[in-house]
């Protein structure tokens, strides 16, 4: 297998908006190329029996989950072959597919910990011909370890500083953050809530899939007394490791917060701007950095850029586009590269990242008939 060429990555958030797909080249000396990319969203039925399935924030049961998981796992299939024919690229020139799949359950600190991604890596591999690599989070918990965020591993090899140490931040569904040291060292942690609660709440009061560059928040003013009982909650309060998900961060959280107030929509919006401005700062502020990256479909709230800069004024807030990635596809960019280190058989160290207890090998390996 070569390291260098061609890998597919795919990913669908917390959002559950679609399948994320990048098509990418590895070089050993620069960043990461991409060649074609695509969102290709979920039908609506089948979005709408992924949202019944989260929506309660309980463990979904088993026959769901085994009956969405072939279903996902061929959305996914066709997204990657959408993404080749648009590249005008053969299936035969891609070294590998890294899936990350659909996650609808992520419990790292229950009796049993577990974390679920739907699109079974078998199914993919059948469907295009392409030997793909799923189940990334698995081998982390089974040593121990959160499971989440694994972002840290390509932020430390893409966006290592050359000096001094910097930030990499995702404001994905939830906001992750990456310290990565000139030294290699490498630091990551789930925040809180960042687009996964402001979505939500602007879906159920104005139908619209997202708030646009926070316009609709810009127009509200934040309720300092709802925000100083959300961050409140024990769960900001943990030490690393940590990690969470909509499990736990959902409206029905939120709603028991709201319960007794009477709070106008667009001010509760305002709210979660700032509840995820505040605790990103408050995680960010120790590590003493002058440069922060942003990538993750939060880069594209204008009204949350500015608050983290209000926060943090001694920071520069930059894309991570200035660093060879855009900022929308730096995920799907990641299980490309975790494919590619799985197939390579390179362990990964996430004792610093997920508190695993020793290096592990993340990834399983489908291969389609026939191909060795």
């Amino acid at each position: 297998m070569t390291e260098g060429g061609l890998y597919i990555g795919l990913i669908s958030g917390t959002s559950r908006d679609g399948v994320d797909a990048a098509l990418v080249r590895f070089k050993d000396t620069a960043a990461p190329e991409l060649l074609a990319t695509l969102c290709q969203p979920y039908p609506d039925e089948l979005a709408k029996r992924l949202e019944r399935l989260v929506k309660t924030g309980q463990r979904p049961p088993d026959a769901d989950l085994r009956e969405l998981d072939g279903t996902i796992a061929g959305h996914f299939a066709d997204s990657a072959l959408l993404l080749l024919d648009q590249a005008d690229c053969r299936t035969g020139a891609v070294h590998a597919i890294g899936s990350h799949g659909q996650t609808v359950w992520h419990a790292p600190d229950a009796p049993q910990p577990e974390s679920i991604q739907l699109g079974n890596p078998t199914t993919i591999a059948a469907r295009t011909g392409i030997c793909t690599v799923g189940d990334f989070r698995r081998a982390d918990i089974e040593a121990g370890g959160q499971g989440a965020p694994l972002a840290p591993l390509l932020h430390r090899a893409v966006f290592r500083p050359e000096r001094g140490r910097r930030i990499v931040l995702n404001l994905g569904g939830i906001a992750n953050l990456s310290v990565v040291d000139a030294s290699g060292e490498v630091h990551g942690f789930d925040t809180g809530p960042a687009n996964c609660l402001l979505d939500a709440w602007i879906q159920g009061h104005q139908g619209a899939a997202f708030d646009r560059d926070g316009a609709w928040a810009a127009g509200g003013q934040a309720d300092r007394g709802l925000l100083g009982e959300l961050l409140r909650d024990p769960w900001f309060a943990k030490q690393p490791p940590k990690s969470t998900g909509i499990e736990y961060f959902n409206l029905a959280w939120l709603n028991r917060h709201l319960a007794g107030r009477s709070i106008e929509p667009r001010d509760v919006q305002a709210t979660l701007v700032e509840l995820t401005a505040v605790s990103i700062a408050e995680a960010a502020g120790p590590f003493n950095t002058s440069e922060l990256l942003l990538c993750g479909g939060g880069w594209h709230n204008t009204l949350l850029r500015e608050r983290l800069q209000h926060l943090l004024p001694s920071v520069t807030l930059c894309s991570t586009a200035d660093f060879g990635v855009e900022p929308d596809w730096v995920e799907a960019v990641l299980f490309a590269w975790l494919a590619r280190e799985r197939l390579a058989g390179r362990t990964q160290d996430t004792r610093a990242i997920t508190g695993a207890s020793q290096p592990v090998l993340l990834g399983t390996v489908a291969r389609p008939a026939g191909v060795e």
